[in-house]
């Protein structure tokens, strides 16, 4: 069996004052060759760029590189209508969209919105429910009428166009299930590594998840983000006592990138930088240039039936 293309990119959280450097960042790393960029979405917060406003104009003003939202803040962004934004995003970008989702994190900010509060059990249920409608309402088809726990639709035609990869940031045990029955894929929460308890104690619960409604785990990607320095020399040792991800040289980073690929499943990457922001420019041209090819390159070879290059959502 082949493995499965890895992807590589870079994470924002880009506030107003940011626009022109993100803007110049996603191109570059268009023109680079890496796979996705992504932008936190915190709608609560007035200095923050809205994220899909934000990935649409930078699809607009790219050619290749796919945009996402690390992860979407469902509760603020009803899925009938969300389905309509990626949906109508994919069509124009020529399917360069991911559909990050989570069930919600920050409910006190969340409830400021005027946005009703759930419970934490409630909140999965809804994040479930919300992927589940998103893809009724893609891909073409007779009319859908949904009436569930959460959110109801009656007699609304699907788009023409078919849902984005669903990536998710579930980290509880109901949520990661969750992912397992419904999504395309994990972002590993409080960038847990596959070195990281957390990670191998969640990764379990979506693959069992996935395997009981008759799903193959496998189709499930692992997408880590994943914060750290590129430093010009070898660093003494390029993970912390408690085992967390420090970074290092090029070789470094393609030793350890290549190991999770091989190894761990891991099909993709979002740089962060090592405080967990926006990472610099240069640190970004060299990720995209130096570090996602030597990887490709060293998965490639040692990978007995290597995968072709795709989109991050294929």
């Amino acid at each position: 069996m082949s493995v499965p293309p890895v992807v590589f990119g870079f994470g924002a959280h880009s506030v107003v004052e940011d626009t022109a450097e993100l803007l110049r960042m996603t191109q570059q790393a268009d023109r680079d060759g890496l796979d996705h960029f992504s932008l936190s979405d915190h709608p609560y917060l007035g200095e923050r760029l809205d994220a899909y406003a934000t990935i649409g104009f930078v699809l607009g003003r790219t050619r290749h590189i796919a945009g996402f939202a690390n992860v979407t803040n469902l509760p603020t962004r009803p899925p009938a209508m969300l389905a309509r934004t990626v949906t109508t995003l994919s069509a124009l970008s020529g399917g360069r969209i991911v559909l990050g989702m989570g069930a919600g994190g920050r409910w006190d900010r969340i409830a400021d919105m005027g946005v009703p509060r759930l419970t934490p059990a409630e909140a999965v249920d809804a994040f479930e429910e919300a992927v589940v409608l998103v893809k009724k309402l893609s891909g073409g088809g007779p009319p859908v009428t949904h009436q569930g726990r959460h959110y109801r639709v009656n007699d609304i035609e699907p788009a023409p166009v078919a849902a984005p990869a669903v990536w998710t940031g579930s980290v509880g045990p109901k949520s990661l299930a969750a992912t397992g029955r419904v999504a395309d894929g994990w972002i590993p929460g409080h960038a847990a590594d596959w070195q990281s308890e957390r990670y191998r104690t969640s990764r379990p619960v979506i693959d069992e998840a996935a395997a009981a409604v008759g799903r193959d785990p496998g189709e499930i990607r692992t997408v880590f983000n994943l914060p750290g320095r590129i430093t010009d020399r070898p660093l003494p040792a390029t993970r912390d006592r408690d085992g967390r991800w420090l970074g290092g040289s090029t070789a470094q980073w393609t030793e350890e990138l290549t190991h999770a690929v091989l190894e761990h499943g891991a099909a993709g990457f979002t740089l962060f930088s090592p405080r967990g922001g926006t990472p610099d420019p240069a640190s970004v041209g060299r990720w995209a240039t130096e570090i996602a090819p030597a990887v490709r390159e060293a998965v490639a070879k040692q990978s007995p039936h290597p995968a072709r290059p795709g989109n991050p959502g294929s």
